[in-house]
């Protein structure tokens, strides 16, 4: 079961079991491969136990001793420098968390509690010791950001130049197969296999991408309009400026992405925001007004462990245990086709909690789908599932 429990605050969600349903046999599948080898993620990749930081380690804010004040301070040993007082951009967090933090706590627990009663959740033994990345987890880590790059070398084709690549089974691609400027599509109820310069990928049923960078997005604006566009976009931060893990798009870089042209009317559009109040107020107050995008809501992914546990203390200086989402509907142009159909769009919660044991793979962000916002949450005309998912290394379309 995907979706453990639920409350009127929000969700306590499974997601090792949605990514094994994405994976396992079908009824409806036939292909003979596929009831040969099964497929699925590795259960140890959600296991996670213990807080990364213990509640006793929290460091408790106290005030900064200023040298003018205090000239013993000089005769201690200075680590690192800094004001005496707090920048506008730590006033702003610590104002934003205060507002949040009651409903927080008042929406997790009861979902928590409910989570023992079902066995989701289990109180930590002495010996249970699996919170942090064990030694060969990721030590052949996806290379899609690197191919991702390659698209930026490849010759732009021309309009109407764009095809689609229907996968077969067993399909092997040759690296001169330019997979970097076509949509590729596996339309059966199985997963497949494809082999890609040395890789193995596994893509879902029924789903489609385009492994591309986000300079590349040519051959998505000629495939489709889309009902749900969900954003996770590399933001920048001095933490990824220093480790150079993957590049980051300034707030003019977004604003660029072409997403009033990828959306149907009235398409919900959702962001993942970091928890920086000057990436929060760019989405609301200049990337939405900008893609004729009007906020509706203001989501938070709580992150706990399987003891039931904030992976990081809920008042902790370091990291905070929840990251924000922001949701909005495409307004579009005035005559849009689903105002004409007289089509009664269910409304979108202004606040609400999606709570689960995070992933240990780097910003791996909880499938929306898991909790029916792709369904029950908003009405799509067709019928049908259109979403694009647009993230810092790879484009998806489910």
């Amino acid at each position: 079961m995907t979706v453990v429990c639920e409350s009127s605050a929000g969700w306590l969600v499974d997601e090792l079991s949605l990514f094994r349903k994405w994976y396992q046999h079908s009824t409806s599948c036939q292909d003979a491969d596929h009831k040969k080898n099964q497929y699925g993620i590795r259960g140890d990749l959600f296991l996670i136990l213990r807080p990364h930081i213990p509640k006793q380690s929290t460091p408790v804010s106290l005030p900064t001793v200023c040298p003018e004040t205090n000239p013993t301070a000089t005769n201690q040993k200075k680590k690192r420098k800094r004001s005496c007082a707090f920048n506008q951009g730590e006033l702003d967090a610590m104002d934003y968390h205060k507002k949040i933090t009651d409903f927080i706590l008042e929406g997790t627990q009861p979902l928590i509690q409910e989570g023992f009663k079902k066995l989701f959740l289990q109180a930590l033994s002495v010996n249970d010791n699996h919170s942090q990345t064990e030694p060969g987890l990721c030590n052949n880590p996806c290379q899609l950001a690197e191919l991702c790059n390659m698209a930026k070398s490849m010759p732009l084709l021309n309009f109407g130049e764009h095809t689609v690549l229907v996968l077969e089974s067993g399909l092997y691609l040759p690296q001169e197969t330019n997979v970097l400027s076509c949509i590729t599509e596996n339309k059966s109820e199985c997963p497949k296999v494809i082999h890609f310069i040395g890789e193995k990928y596994i893509i879902p049923p029924k789903s489609a991408f385009l492994m591309s960078d986000v300079s590349c997005m040519e051959p998505l604006l000629q495939y489709k309009k889309y009902n749900i566009i969900v954003m996770d976009p590399p933001w920048e931060n001095k933490s990824v400026k220093r480790s150079k893990r993957y590049n980051s798009l300034s707030p003019n870089e977004i604003q660029q992405l072409p997403v009033p042209a990828l959306a149907a009317p009235d398409c919900l559009v959702i962001t993942w925001v970091t928890n920086k109040q000057k990436h929060l107020r760019f989405v609301k107050e200049d990337l939405y007004p900008q893609w004729s995008v009007r906020t509706l809501g203001e989501w938070h992914w709580v992150k706990i462990t399987r003891s039931g546990e904030f992976v990081f203390p809920l008042d902790s200086n370091h990291k905070k245990p929840y990251e924000v989402l922001v949701l909005g509907r495409f307004q579009g142009t005035v005559n849009s086709a689903g105002r004409e159909s007289g089509i009664s769009l269910p409304p979108i919660p202004e606040r609400k909690l999606i709570v689960s044991v995070p992933c240990k793979l780097h910003s791996h962000k909880p499938p929306l789908s898991a909790i029916g916002v792709y369904g029950s949450i908003f009405a799509v005309e067709s019928g049908t599932k259109i979403c694009a998912s647009l993230d810092g290394a790879t484009l998806k379309i489910l």
